[in-house]
């Protein structure tokens, strides 16, 4: 799969602006309650649509983020290592959409292993585009696998060098 046809420059944030959780109430050591911790969530989730949104070929954002948000519910797609891909299929993706977002120093996102997540693929599809977007996640997590991949896309100065370090694993 060649993903980094897929990239667009300005569907890559190289630095996530949600603010999500209290630090004092981390330095405190005050736990944060399940709502607050959904909320935080949902406020990731809502700016990662809005990555998609630039590209000009999705629906209502309403029913999108919805979308992602039901579909986060029903399960985390963080896939540990700092990782996480939310995903969806809706008729609110005009077509197969894939955003790359980066967070310093991350986020809490449910992962599997318990680390912040760092670097978010979202991907959309439209419901009937199974075969490419079944394509284009498998081959998001084989590359992903590897500790070097993962660390040269956290290093990336530009949108450029994202899309060059997929184009040099392909």
């Amino acid at each position: 799969m060649n993903i980094s046809r897929l990239l667009r420059t300005d569907l890559i944030k190289l630095r996530m602006e949600t603010t999500a959780g209290s630090e004092e109430d981390a330095e405190d050591g005050v736990e944060r309650t399940a709502k607050q911790k959904r909320e935080d969530k949902e406020k990731v989730i809502e700016e990662l649509v809005e990555l998609l949104e630039r590209s000009g070929k999705t629906g209502n954002h309403n029913k999108l983020l919805t979308d992602f948000i039901n579909r986060e519910r029903k399960a985390t797609t963080a896939i540990g290592h700092g990782i996480a891909i939310p995903h969806i299929r809706s008729y609110q993706a005009k077509e197969l959409l894939i955003g790359v977002a980066l967070a310093d120093p991350g986020y809490e996102f449910d992962a599997p292993d318990g680390e912040l997540v760092r670097m978010f693929f979202v991907m959309a599809a439209p419901p009937y585009d199974d075969n490419l977007y079944l394509k284009l996640f498998k081959g998001l997590a084989e590359l992903l696998r590897f500790d070097y991949f993962r660390e040269r896309l956290l290093q990336a100065s530009s949108e450029f060098d994202i899309i060059r370090a997929f184009e040099e694993m392909e």
